[in-house]
């Protein structure tokens, strides 16, 4: 990622404002985990959860959730845990996923179209309101509902509609490009499907899949198991 390895959150939670900084990255990994598990109960019918029993599910210690989840203040009640559906609604608060983001996909390529058709984007409120390509056959057809526009036209597009979010699915050689497109036009976060690293300015946050692949080649090739991504 092209940020520091501690991030700063400002987000409205369980009715008061969380202002916290130096929260450390494995914490924030962390909290995907948890609000994913607290999701699988809720839908399940559970009413409570507890710091022992999201541990127990995710393997990991149960005095380590309540140290993360304890960086937002008093979520939880001593002897009884977690309210479910107010579990997750903080964490979705926490992770900036209780509201809409805009973002716009560039490359409308094998990847880009399986992307596109992808529904946990607007499931997590990512909200793709177009996708962008060079290749004219391909401009002005509709993927999924989302009409693909030129990319000529996507620093205007970005500005016009505070678009804050980017999906890179272009080859390697056009990836940093687009991406310095992308920076200049506003994003303020970029996702990254190429097979290349990007260079970004401080500010802007770049996830980069292919490094996270090597990782887990890696991982396997030395027989490591587990969800270490948590814990890097």
């Amino acid at each position: 990622m092209a940020t520091d390895a501690r991030w700063t959150f400002r987000r409205y939670t369980s009715g008061c404002m969380v202002d916290r900084s130096d929260i450390p990255r494995p914490t924030v990994k962390r909290l995907s985990l948890y609000l994913r598990e607290a999701e699988r109960r809720a839908a399940a019918g559970a009413t409570n959860l507890s710091s022992r029993q999201l541990g127990d599910a995710l393997d990991i210690a149960d005095t380590q959730v309540r140290k993360d989840l304890g960086h937002f203040g008093q979520i939880g009640r001593s002897g009884i845990g977690y309210q479910t559906i107010n579990l997750v609604n903080t964490l979705r608060a926490i992770l900036g996923l209780n509201r809409e983001w805009p973002t716009i996909l560039v490359g409308a390529g094998n990847i880009g179209r399986a992307l596109l058709a992808y529904p946990a984007f607007v499931e997590r409120g990512f909200e793709i309101l177009a996708a962008f390509d060079q290749q004219e056959q391909v401009v002005g057809e509709s993927i999924g509902g989302i009409e693909v526009h030129h990319i000529d036209t996507l620093i205007d597009f970005v500005k016009e509609h505070e678009v804050q979010i980017g999906v890179v699915a272009v080859p390697d050689e056009a990836a940093q490009h687009v991406a310095e497109q992308l920076v200049e036009a506003g994003v303020q976060g970029i996702l990254n499907f190429a097979p290349t690293r990007l260079h970004v300015p401080a500010g802007v946050v770049s996830v980069d899949l292919s490094r996270s692949l090597e990782t887990l080649a890696f991982q396997v090739a030395a027989g490591l198991t587990g969800e270490s991504s948590a814990e890097d």
